[in-house]
C-alpha cells in the first residue's frame, strides 16, 4: 500500500521521469518494469552488448508482442464480428496486424520519436516502428499481464486509431481478384445480381450469384449491388479455397 501511494513520487523523481510522461502520454499508463519498455524500443542495430559478448535489443520481445497481438486481435474480432466466417476473420485479423499497418499505428501514436537505431533508412528500417510497436506490447503483456494489454489494444488503441468499417470494404477486392484469377485461369465467370424484398428494418436488399463454368458457387446479400456481388465473390473464393 505504502508502495504504491510513493509511486508517484518515485516517477517525478526518477532520473526517467520523461520517459514515464512519455509512455503515459502514449498509451495512458505507469510501467512497473521501466527497463522493460526502454528495451522495447532498442532496434538491433543499436543494441547493448554486455561483457559476456551478449547482444540486448527488442526482438525478443517483439517476437513476444506479436503472439499476444494476435490473440488480442482473434479475441476482438471473434465477439465483434459473430456471423463472419473463418476465412473472412483471418483475413481481416491479417489486414490489422500486418507490418505495415502496425508501422502506420506506431507513427500515429508517435512511437516513433522515441526508438533507438543506427540503421540508415531502407528497406530493412521499413517497419521498424511497427516492430517496436509489437515490443512494446510484449513488455507491456510481461509488466501488467494479458488481460490488461487486452483492453488497452481494444479500447485504448484500436478502436481510437483503426476503422474497423474501412477495413472491411477495402479489406479485398474480391470481385477483382476473382475475374484476374478467372482470366488467368481461362475459366468462364459470370457475377449477376438484382435487387429483391426489404429486409425487417425495410432496407432494399440486392442478390448475386457468382457463377463459373456454369456452375453457381458463390452467393450474396447486401444493401447495395456492389456490396451483394462483394459477398458472393468472397464466398466463392472461400468456397474454392483461394489466396491472392
Amino acid at each position: 500500500m505504502i508502495d504504491r501511494l510513493l509511486f508517484p513520487f518515485r516517477v517525478w523523481f526518477s532520473k526517467d521521469r520523461q520517459f514515464y510522461k512519455a509512455l503515459n502520454d502514449i498509451f495512458g499508463i505507469y510501467p512497473n518494469n521501466i527497463e522493460l519498455y526502454k528495451l522495447a524500443l532498442i532496434h538491433k542495430s543499436a543494441s547493448i552488448v554486455l561483457d559476456d559478448g551478449t547482444h540486448i535489443n527488442n526482438e525478443r520481445l517483439e517476437y513476444l508482442g506479436d503472439a499476444v497481438i494476435e490473440a488480442v486481435v482473434s479475441d476482438m474480432l471473434y465477439i465483434d464480428f459473430p456471423y463472419e466466417k473463418e476465412g473472412a476473420l483471418t483475413q481481416l485479423r491479417s489486414r490489422i496486424v500486418s507490418r505495415s499497418s502496425l508501422n502506420e499505428l506506431a507513427l500515429r501514436l508517435g512511437l516513433d520519436e522515441y526508438v533507438v537505431s543506427y540503421s540508415s533508412f531502407n528497406n530493412s528500417r521499413k517497419h521498424i516502428y511497427g516492430d517496436a510497436f509489437e515490443a512494446m506490447m510484449g513488455a507491456i503483456y510481461l509488466d501488467k499481464g494479458y488481460d490488461f494489454t487486452n483492453r488497452l489494444l481494444i479500447n485504448g488503441i484500436f478502436k481510437r486509431y483503426v476503422d474497423m468499417n474501412s477495413l472491411l470494404e477495402t479489406e479485398t477486392d474480391y470481385k477483382s481478384r476473382l475475374i484476374e484469377w478467372c482470366q488467368k485461369k481461362k475459366k468462364h465467370l459470370n457475377i449477376a445480381s438484382h435487387e429483391g424484398g426489404n429486409n425487417e428494418e425495410d432496407v432494399l436488399q440486392f442478390y448475386a450469384v457468382v457463377t463459373i463454368e456454369n456452375v453457381d458457387y458463390g452467393y450474396g446479400i447486401g444493401e447495395s449491388k456492389k456490396e451483394a456481388e462483394q459477398r458472393a465473390c468472397r464466398n466463392t473464393v472461400e468456397k474454392l479455397h483461394l489466396s491472392f
